[in-house]
């Protein structure tokens, strides 16, 4: 009962995780002196960047974004990204996996099944390092994978930008421990709590424009591993495989040659809604290849310094 003459005020499930997140980007922004947005254009980095531009309105936000590129990503995506960045005068920095390559830091691997998405770990290390960023925002949630349900919103990582998943530390009472000494970083997990249906409840609320991959259209695809690939031009075909034409839509965005597509005819933000609220997959468990490389594959990963 609320006492008379006083008024009545309750947050709703999606205000109370936007109070938290533009929290946690402004503690941020108050105790680093290098953050930066990690942003590929995938549907979480875009509701975390719009977060990010309402908790400093209207100021713009007091830091860069920095896409790491593995040079394999689907048209729709890299044209959406250009496009915000144009409009909103953010600035970015592209960490380039092709860099890497041709300067020997890394080796790529050719052949039908190959990706470049581990490649990614020494472009995100190297962009770190040498833009000396402290703190790097990321749009990781818990509720994705196992091995991100270990994570605190504050992830210390070393000099070497590895994660020890036995040295978290506590976060009691929204309390945030960002300390760490020269060469070392924090990863910074906003939508930590967030879940898949959260997000595209939020999109819907605030009209969040996203790539049009994400709904539902015609694509010429090659089914693998119980997945549907799309048929790009760094997609190569293993012995035996076809190409046909099918209804679908992408529930993660990543490297085009391992992220998976769903057969789907929801076109609108309400219809995706209905759609995963029914499903008992997650969007990585369905349709990232680079998942399945073994029980513990986004665990060693994050060892190494993935996100």
């Amino acid at each position: 009962m609320t006492a008379p003459g006083r008024a009545h005020y309750e947050l709703s499930h999606l205000d109370a995780l936007e109070a938290e997140s533009v929290h946690i980007f402004r503690e941020v922004a108050a105790t680093f002196e290098r953050p930066v947005l990690l942003f590929s254009g995938g549907k979480d980095s875009v509701v975390m960047f719009h977060i990010a531009r309402r908790a400093f309105w209207p100021a713009p936000i007091p830091f860069p974004l920095m896409h790491v590129d593995t040079g394999h990503n689907f048209d729709e995506v890299i044209t959406y990204r250009d496009r915000v960045v144009a409009e909103t005068g953010v600035r970015l920095i592209v960490s380039s996996v092709q860099d890497d390559i041709d300067a020997g830091r890394v080796v790529e691997q050719t052949g039908p099944g190959t990706s470049r998405n581990r490649l990614q770990t020494t472009a995100l290390l190297r962009g770190i390092t040498e833009n000396r960023f402290d703190a790097v925002f990321g749009g990781a949630r818990r509720d994705e994978e196992k091995a991100r349900a270990k994570e605190r919103v504050f992830s210390f990582r070393d000099e070497f930008g590895t994660w020890d998943p036995r040295a978290q530390r506590p976060e009691l009472w929204h309390l945030y421990n960002g300390r760490h000494h020269a060469g070392e970083h924090i990863r910074v997990f906003p939508l930590s709590n967030w879940t898949e249906l959260d997000i595209w409840g939020y999109i819907a609320a605030q009209q969040i424009e996203l790539p049009p991959i994400y709904y539902a259209h015609e694509r010429a695809v090659v089914p693998r591993d119980g997945m549907l690939l799309a048929d790009t031009r760094f997609l190569e075909r293993k012995p035996g495989e076809e190409s046909h034409v099918e209804r679908v839509r992408f529930r993660t965005v990543g490297d085009a040659t391992c992220t998976g597509c769903v057969r789907s005819d929801a076109v609108t933000v309400a219809e995706v809604i209905e759609e995963i609220s029914v499903t008992r997959l997650t969007e990585r468990g369905a349709t990232r290849a680079d998942d399945r490389i073994s029980e513990a594959g986004m665990e060693d990963r994050k060892r190494e310094g993935y996100f």
